[in-house]
């Protein structure tokens, strides 16, 4: 009797100076701080971001669009993070005067409405669909909750803020430099995915000279001037989608003569 109680102390003593193990649950067997550790890396590993964005859970929903409705007004709380599945959506922002500027357009793939995460409480932008739209909403707890647990979530979510960010002081710079013209040019470029992994695609839809006016901070008629001499020297193409050409590139790039004489 006195031996079986000798070897149980001792195992009770070895496991306590063992800094590996973990005391297990009832009806379970003894797991280390290692394993458990690796279990939770082959969790995280298994972690799909965007597979996570598309599907229904707590803090989160899934809602459809129709083309023209409003996701967020400008002055409502700020409660949510939003990302894109499906369509496109645009971000304007409206002056104390009533002026009206569209300062984003945005895909899938895209987040937006992150100001609830800098502390705004109320929305800075409006958000309103250009075609019809799959948006995922998640609620600002959620939101925080999954990128503290999920690396590869914020690796996600950082990796498009910062591309956004590039953008916007691309912009800036566009708008302090460059003619109109050239800013149409780009606006074109950018909506049609040139300079991106994937391959430049079609616009599906129509976009409205209206919108690229205010996005490119000039009037519809110098936009319809624009477009028309694109078309005529080849850089466009309309076909029920509008088609942006390789050659377009060259306003961005270059100040051609023949650009400048064709009025």
């Amino acid at each position: 009797m006195a031996y079986k109680t000798n070897a149980r102390m001792r195992k009770i003593i070895a496991e306590t100076a063992n800094p590996d193990f973990v005391q297990p649950s009832s009806g379970t067997a003894p797991v280390s701080r290692k394993s458990r550790a690796g279990l939770r890396r082959r969790g995280l590993a298994a972690f799909d971001p965007k597979n996570f964005l598309a599907k229904m859970g707590e803090g989160k929903a899934v809602s459809n669009y129709k083309k023209a409705q409003i996701v967020f007004s400008q002055g409502d709380a700020a409660d949510a993070v939003f990302y894109i599945l499906k369509g496109k959506i645009k971000l304007t922002v409206v002056s104390e005067r009533g002026k009206e500027a569209v300062v984003g357009l945005l895909g899938p793939g895209h987040f937006f409405g992150e100001g609830c995460l800098n502390g705004h409480l109320l929305r800075v932008t409006s958000a309103s669909t250009i075609d019809e739209c799959v948006i995922t909403r998640i609620a600002k707890p959620a939101m925080i909750a999954v990128m503290h647990d999920q690396p590869k979530f914020s690796e996600l979510f950082m990796a498009d803020l910062l591309n956004r960010n590039s953008r916007i002081e691309e912009d800036l710079i566009d708008q302090l430099f460059n003619s109109s013209e050239k800013r149409l040019a780009r606006v074109l470029l950018l909506l049609a995915n040139f300079g991106k992994e994937d391959a430049p695609e079609p616009i599906v839809g129509k976009f409205s000279q209206e919108i690229l006016a205010e996005m490119i901070g000039t009037t519809r008629s110098r936009v319809s001037h624009f477009m028309n001499k694109f078309r005529k020297l080849g850089y466009i193409k309309y076909n029920g989608t509008l088609e942006i050409h390789n050659s377009l590139l060259n306003v961005v790039l270059y100040d051609k003569p023949q650009i400048k004489d064709l009025k």
